[in-house]
């Protein structure tokens, strides 16, 4: 008897204590900070540039092989980060998206600019509360009683956690802070800024925020001032706040900087060298990566730093603009705001209007008309019908357009397929699937844009031309025609070139490998599940275009195997085809550049070799 006895007694011991390691909570996971150095070029990062993310890449990992979402713009890769889905799900196509209502806080414009907290609130009211309709990290993180907090850029900090606008849960700091307009701040996070001398509104970006005229440089100051408000906010008040509470914490920093000067930047005005590569656009490079540092800096002052995985990244690339065409209607008429010969602000909206002979209306200046030597406020333009039932909607955004065609008319889609054809400005065109296959053009799904997204789906996305001036390395001088109140020599992104789908990536930290070279695609999706699988955040997805986990920068991670393709249209009457150039991990799609061939910076006709090979 007592042999089983022993041998009952064993294994009834072994049974809880079993049970008992199975049933112990994991372990909390590392906290996270996501810096984003918003339109910050791959290529344009060594330690002479940007230093610190320089360190980080050769002492982490390096994302070599990085892609921004098309459209290459801001709050559409805000998106994606923040929800770990492409844009076909979170129906953030572009900064300036067609709602299908007029919104308030935006002058009650259906062609709403979604860099702002009132019009991001309102859309979000619109579309059932959440016109993303996926949850973001940042709702999950809080959701698990961490802490959070979005500090920088006004519309993409918002981005990553817009339902959530009493300021009690997540910290939420932006351009708009302090004002009637802003997130409001809590009690707490009110009297810290008190106790460290910081005020309570944030101060405008200043003579950064010039951009110029057609006759008048823009900017030749980064924007110092306001991003070091931004970075004493995160260093000095949010991040003692968590070390304090000792629990995960997941901040996001986005800097405007170098995207805000780029674009601004007086260094080239109507000539396209130096561009976006003069003296005032590595500053801001440099001014971003001086945040960073600081932030890198608190952290080890506040004994963070070994706990803290630092994922840096940028939304998208840039490029310099080019307003030049041989092709448009528009070029032959005067424009008070523009050279001659070069291309209007809004110059789709009208060179559409012109072909069709269907009167443009502008939805961003009280649903006037536009009549001759006349472009729309803001580049946009419903075109035909009435403010109401529009036969066409142009959003204009930079380097790619979007075009809706509200009522779904195919044989309208055609016409203005037709015409695009013929312009030199043009390279790329995708069309919504519902609409038929169309000669010269690539379908919206084969570029990830057609999924569960609940806000208005496009009908066309076009992407415009893009070409370098010899410089030795064609991406860190690339020219792209923009639509666009800028000038020609000043920056724009939004193409689907290389230039602009190349963006900045590295990490390190306790999760990650050291001193990796990651050679896979990745791409701004990834990182927002990578981060939900790191924190181990309750991910519940609606839509199923999702990025995928970057397993092979964790410890132990295997490279996965990767495949190349490259999709060509049926060639319209006039011989051109739309190529994509993309590569694949799985089923999930990266896009390397598109368009038509010779139009595009980084475009091959032929299949690329594998990146792992």
């Amino acid at each position: 008897m007592r042999p089983l006895l022993f041998l009952a007694t064993k294994i009834l011991s072994t049974t809880v204590a079993f049970a008992a390691f199975a049933q112990a909570p994991a372990a909390p996971p590392h906290n996270i900070v996501l810096f984003v150095a918003d339109g910050l070029r791959f290529r344009m990062v060594d330690d002479r540039t940007a230093p610190t993310m320089a360190a980080i890449a050769r002492e982490g990992v390096s994302l070599r092989n990085s892609h921004a979402l098309f459209p290459t713009f801001t709050t559409a890769n805000a998106s994606g980060l923040a929800t770990g889905h492409m844009l076909g799900d979170t129906g953030d196509f572009s900064n300036t998206i067609y709602t299908g209502f007029e919104v308030p806080s935006a002058g009650n414009s259906s062609t709403p600019f979604l860099e702002n907290d009132a019009v991001l609130g309102e859309v979000d009211a619109h579309f059932s509360g959440n016109y993303l309709d996926e949850a973001t990290i940042l709702k999950l993180a809080r959701d698990k009683g961490y802490s959070t907090a979005a500090i920088g850029k006004l519309g993409p900090a918002l981005i990553f956690d817009s339902t959530e606008r009493s300021g009690g849960q997540t910290i939420l700091f932006d351009d708009a802070t302090g004002t009637p307009k802003g997130i409001p701040l809590s009690a707490e996070v009110t009297q810290r800024l008190q106790a460290v001398n910081l005020p309570p509104a944030a101060p405008s970006r200043g003579a950064n925020g010039a951009p110029g005229n057609v006759s008048t440089p823009g900017t030749i100051t980064a924007n110092v001032v306001q991003q070091d408000y931004f970075a004493a906010v995160a260093t000095r008040v949010v991040l003692p706040m968590f070390k304090e509470r000792n629990k995960p914490f997941l901040l996001v920093f986005w800097s405007r900087d170098p995207d805000g000067t780029q674009h601004n930047q007086g260094d080239s005005l109507n000539v396209l060298v130096p561009g976006i590569n003069g003296p005032t656009s590595l500053a801001a490079i440099r001014n971003a990566d001086d945040d960073l540092a600081r932030i890198r800096s608190a952290l080890s002052e506040l004994g963070l730093l070994e706990s803290t995985n630092i994922i840096v990244a940028s939304d998208h690339g840039f490029s310099t603009i080019s307003k030049e065409s041989q092709t448009s209607s528009t070029v032959a008429t005067r424009f008070s705001d523009t050279l001659p010969g070069h291309l209007p602000f809004g110059f789709v909206a009208l060179d559409l209007s012109h072909a069709l002979n269907l009167p443009l209306i502008d939805p961003d200046d009280d649903y006037k008309i536009i009549g001759a030597g006349q472009h729309t406020k803001n580049g946009n333009g419903l075109i035909g019908g009435d403010r109401n039932k529009p036969q066409i909607v142009v959003a204009a955004n930079g380097g790619s357009d979007l075009i809706y065609i509200p009522d779904g008319d195919a044989a309208t889609a055609k016409r203005v397929i037709d015409f695009l054809l013929t312009q030199d400005y043009v390279s790329g065109i995708f069309v919504d699937s519902k609409l038929g296959k169309l000669p010269g053009t690539l379908s919206l799904d084969d570029i990830a844009l057609e999924g569960a997204a609940i806000t208005p789906h496009p009908a066309i996305a076009i992407s415009f031309r893009s070409f370098d001036t010899v410089c030795g390395e064609p991406v860190l001088c690339t020219v792209e025609v923009a639509d666009t109140a800028l000038q020609q020599g000043q920056g724009m992104h939004g193409s689907f070139g290389r230039a602009d789908t190349w963006n900045f990536m590295a990490m390190q930290g306790p999760d990650f490998k050291s001193q990796f070279v990651d050679p896979a695609p990745a791409s701004n999706a990834d990182l927002g599940r990578t981060i939900a699988h790191l924190m181990q955040l309750d991910v519940k997805d609606k839509g199923k275009l999702t990025g995928r986990v970057l397993s092979e920068t964790l410890p132990n991670g295997a490279v996965p195997a990767v495949t190349s393709r490259v999709l060509v249209s049926d060639p319209a009457p006039n011989g051109l085809a739309t190529v994509v150039n993309m590569q694949m991990v799985g089923e999930i799609r990266y896009y390397d550049a598109a368009g038509f061939s010779g139009r595009t910076v980084g475009l091959s006709s032929t299949i690329l070799p594998a990146a792992t090979q």
